[in-house]
């Protein structure tokens, strides 16, 4: 079998490392290209970081992108002119980019996940069961910590938890969306799922979602150790799109959850 050809967009960043080095022990992929948004005069596992370029990525099959929102569109318009598929790790999109990447996904096959863990993506899928099952009686609120060195917030993984329960009710997540409060020790409960993100040392990454009816709480969360969770997840996802057509995928369609 043919190792794919892989492309990271993002090389110097938290993810982007931790890719490099999971890519090397993953015997599916190839890597042959390493993008940056600065020029770096050093090779990073032989190969010299180059910018974002239709060059860059003509040699590959699909590009790892963990960058921020802006990039993430640049690497799509070159992918899609190339016709190479793109997995998105990205955060941060407001809702007019994500319509954007939804065209591009009429032409290229993309996977976007806030978070490529199985355990995380299972929890969306059971935050979306809790939230179709409760009434709506039971008040939201989501809790997020990571590390210091994140700027967004909430962060993908919550506002992916927020689409679990937007979807539970058959409703739109914009539209659901509450307060969002930072570094906060306690926040409220509220007719829409508040927010509070919490940065501090080095998490990798705690979610948590509560659902409270104020006779009873319940209570789901996930805890990740290790960053090479969400590598392996983004590897795992770039051999599964390799396959696909053109359309817009999340990692519930690689897990087949129904």
């Amino acid at each position: 079998m043919r190792k794919i050809n892989l492309g990271i967009s993002g090389c110097m960043g938290r993810m982007g490392q931790q890719l490099i080095k999971s890519s090397k022990k993953n015997k599916n992929f190839k890597l042959v290209t390493l993008t940056e948004n600065l020029l770096i005069n050093k090779k990073i596992n032989k190969i010299l970081p180059e910018l974002n370029s239709e060059k860059a990525f003509k040699k590959t099959d699909v590009i790892i992108d963990f960058t921020v929102p802006s990039c993430t569109l640049e690497v799509l318009k070159i992918a899609s002119k190339l016709k190479k598929k793109v997995v998105i790790g990205t955060t941060g999109f407001n809702r007019s980019q994500e319509n954007q990447i939804k065209k591009y996904s009429k032409k290229i096959s993309i996977l976007k996940a806030g978070n490529m863990s199985l355990g995380v993506n299972l929890l969306m899928y059971l935050t979306e069961i809790a939230s179709k099952s409760l009434s709506n009686n039971y008040l939201i609120k989501i809790l997020e910590i990571h590390h210091k060195h994140k700027k967004d917030y909430p962060s993908g993984t919550a506002l992916m938890l927020g689409k679990g329960v937007a979807d539970g009710k058959k409703k739109d997540l914009y539209n659901l969306i509450g307060k969002k409060f930072l570094n906060k020790k306690t926040f409220p409960y509220g007719k829409k799922i508040n927010f509070n993100s919490i940065r501090k040392g080095e998490i990798i990454g705690e979610h948590e979602i509560k659902f409270s009816s104020g006779k009873e709480i319940i209570t789901l969360n996930h805890e990740a150790f290790d960053r090479a969770l969400y590598s392996d997840g983004a590897l795992t996802a770039a051999k599964w799109l390799i396959k696909q057509k053109p359309g817009l995928y999340s990692m519930r369609d690689l897990l087949n959850f129904s």
